[in-house]
């Protein structure tokens, strides 16, 4: 009988908490021109001439903080997810996992998914990016050549499986912990990648509430789909207005989206919040970013500024709510018809 593929990818992780395997993933990582988007040779020496050399060290300390027995957080949750899609699926499908960068490799995975009548692409990242959606997109084509035809999964932002789990997760969390206020931190970009996908060519970032609301102009926006998550992440855990939204994980000088998450955390520790949770819904699996640098770094900086109590809110992981909604959209991308390849990052289906 033929089956379904379903490809899930991620972004990646290195093999080891150690330099050598920080620097080269690194390397691979930021080489990528959707991820530094500027000339081939500058963007060559600025990689290896500075940023894998000097940050390699740095990021391997870290790492080293939130490493398991069982290897790197992100790589194992993947790991966990993919064996519950794989049940939730059942017979007629074949489910692989992918990193964008480093192991497993999207090569192999299609090798593997190569006898299958049809292929699922889903890109883990739930708002739409060029430099995740985009280059997992265009990574995967440029591999792909000869394999069996395939649909991709848009960003997911108002999925509402996703809202749910991320909802689920976070409620208990915050009846715990009698989180008085909730940060909602989501991966930065700089400001240039987010007005390339402005439509109308002058409404991102030309007002203070440009994100205020998804429209025609902003619908494929990065930041726009933040903070519609966010939004809807709130309402569903009744945090009201109880809430704000940021950016973190900052790379050199240019102009990034903001507000700033470091900047954040500080104003609501002076501000009197004393029990914050922190969610950080641009992933869907706990990772550096969320667990060294919003457990630990960004705790710290709460503390620092007048809180008392920062909890994170794990990441979707491999929770069953989780596990039924990648299921679901797989199920109902695969009913789709075939779209050329330049349509999958603003298709909904």
């Amino acid at each position: 009988m033929a089956r379904t593929g379903l490809l899930l990818v991620n972004l990646g992780t290195p093999d080891a908490p150690t330099t050598p395997a920080v620097r080269r993933y690194l390397r691979e990582f930021l080489s990528d021109p959707k991820v530094i988007d500027i000339p081939a040779v500058p963007r060559f020496l600025l990689v290896n001439g500075i940023i894998a050399p000097f940050r390699a060290p740095k990021s391997a300390e870290a790492y080293q903080k939130i490493w398991s027995e069982r290897g790197s957080p992100l790589l194992v949750f993947s790991q966990e997810l993919l064996a519950g899609v794989r049940a939730a699926l059942g017979e007629g499908w074949q489910v692989e996992l992918a990193m964008r960068y480093g192991n497993p490799s999207i090569a192999a995975a299609l090798k593997s998914l190569a006898s299958c009548e049809r292929i699922v692409v889903l890109p883990l990242y739930p708002q739409n990016a060029d430099a995740t959606t985009g280059s997992t997109v265009e990574e995967v084509e440029r591999l792909a050549r000869g394999a069996p035809p395939r649909t991709y999964v848009p960003a997911f932002h108002d999925d509402p499986g996703f809202l749910d789990a991320f909802a689920e997760v976070g409620r208990e969390v915050i009846a715990r912990e009698r989180a008085e206020h909730a940060l909602f931190s989501f991966h930065g970009l700089p400001e240039r990648h987010v007005k390339r996908a402005d439509r109308s060519g002058s409404h991102c970032l030309g007002a203070e509430e440009c994100c205020d609301a998804l429209t025609d102009a902003n619908r494929d926006c990065y930041r726009a789909q933040s903070f519609a998550t966010a939004r809807a992440i709130a309402q569903r855990v009744g945090m009201g207005e109880r809430f704000d939204v940021s950016f973190q994980s900052r790379l050199g000088r240019t102009v990034w989206i903001s507000p700033y998450t470091e900047e954040s955390l500080a104003a609501l520790g002076k501000k009197g919040v004393k029990r914050l949770a922190v969610f950080c819904p641009a992933f869907v699996a706990d990772c550096l970013e969320t667990l060294e640098e919003i457990g630990l770094r960004g705790a710290e900086t709460f503390r620092a500024a007048g809180g008392e109590s920062l909890t994170l809110v794990p990441s979707l992981n491999a929770s069953p709510k989780w596990v039924e909604a990648v299921a679901s959209m797989a199920r109902r991308h695969a009913r789709l018809p075939i779209a050329p390849v330049d349509q999958p990052m603003a298709a909904r289906g």
